[in-house]
């Protein structure tokens, strides 16, 4: 492919000489362009899942988007009516695929980055935090994750292979998380494919596995990777600059999945002299996997943070947004515009942790202690 020779520009009619307003408003338009981000969805899931499948899928649909779709080394552009595939001369990580790619902006609206069976992406997802570069032109709309529903509870229970464990700490003992475990628990919708294969029985034990592992995602139940609807499912998810954890369960569900769970935290009502309390509390967890100030009374603490949410309520009328992945978090502080009709003392704040080794460790104590 001869990069260097571009083609000639597409001309533009703006109109009449005599409109002064027409090239003011294309350019208006061009800069609005130029200033935008693009939103980025990550999807994985183990081998054999569907991935391509529902990729497939998604560039048949009539949804109105021009779709860059990036998967091994290669990128397509989806538009309306037509696509090309071009072959990336930087294309070894998503990473520098995607940088590539930033370069036609204006050629598409939406991109899809589909990575391998084995990847984990939590270690691709804050990259979109720390990258400025990435993070001024792209934002991460969230992880889908499928799973195969025949198969996904052989993945989680079997002695995993070890080219299948993932590489953990010295320090963190127990059981290993296969891959499958992390592409669950990072997930911001999971889909469980390939129903039609299973009974009705298989079907509810998946569905409350996946559950078990991940009580913030939203899971969604398809055959050959066909999503009825789109937008919101799989398109324009924006789950990282919202929370939604109102509907999680106050519990893990270690029993029916002692490797990863989910745990959530009631919060009070934060006086905003509370705030760097609160972050230093949360640094500690995602940055150290340990409770402060209890370290040395319960030894050893071995936890690991795959994500957090969070939503809280300040008693100045204004709340607090948190999301986490991994060791890279955020804190986002919310005014006092549509809170409804509840009063200052009525409102309440949860904090929701996904993770390995949660159960049993007094989390809301230490937080609540920590706050003072």
């Amino acid at each position: 492919m001869d990069v260097a020779q571009e083609e000639p520009p597409d001309l533009v009619d703006v109109g009449a000489p005599d409109h002064d307003s027409a090239p003011n408003a294309l350019q208006s338009q061009l800069e609005d362009l130029s200033l935008s981000k693009v939103p980025l969805t990550i999807v994985t899931g183990y081998l054999g899942a569907g991935k391509t499948t529902l990729v497939n899928y998604i560039l048949r649909e009539q949804h109105g988007k021009r779709i860059a779709v990036i998967l091994n080394g290669l990128y397509t552009l989806k538009t309306r009516d037509d696509k090309e595939t071009l072959e990336l001369t930087k294309a070894d990580t998503g990473v520098a695929a995607i940088e590539s790619l930033i370069t036609r902006r204006g050629t598409f609206d939406y991109i899809m980055l589909e990575t391998s069976g084995l990847a984990d992406p939590g270690n691709l997802a804050p990259l979109f935090w720390v990258d400025d570069g990435l993070g001024s032109s792209i934002y991460l709309d969230g992880i889908v994750t499928l799973v195969d529903a025949k198969n996904i509870l052989l993945s989680l229970d079997e002695p995993a292979a070890p080219e299948n464990i993932v590489a953990q700490e010295p320090s963190h003992k127990g059981p290993h998380l296969t891959t499958a475990h992390l592409q669950i628990s990072h997930a911001d919708v999971v889909i469980i494919n390939k129903c039609d294969v299973v009974s009705h029985e298989q079907l509810e034990k998946a569905r409350a596995r996946v559950k078990s592992i991940n009580g913030l995602a939203k899971i969604h139940e398809t055959r050959f990777g066909e999503i009825p609807q789109l937008e919101g499912v799989l398109l324009d998810l924006h789950a990282y600059d919202r929370v939604e954890v109102g509907e999680v369960e106050s519990k893990g569900h270690s029993h029916l999945d002692p490797n990863i769970s989910t745990l959530t935290i009631q919060v009070p009502l934060l006086h905003p002299n509370q705030r760097d309390r609160l972050e230093s509390w949360l640094r500690a967890l995602l940055w150290e996997s340990v409770l402060p100030s209890t370290a040395e009374e319960n030894g050893e603490q071995v936890f690991t943070i795959h994500r957090v949410k969070g939503q809280i309520a300040v008693s100045d009328g204004s709340s607090i947004l948190i999301q986490g992945v991994r060791d890279v978090f955020e804190m986002i502080d919310q005014g006092v515009e549509g809170r409804g009709s509840e009063s200052v003392e009525q409102r309440k704040g949860k904090i929701v942790l996904i993770g390995k080794g949660l159960v049993g460790l007094p989390f809301q104590e230490n937080l609540l202690g920590c706050l003072g």
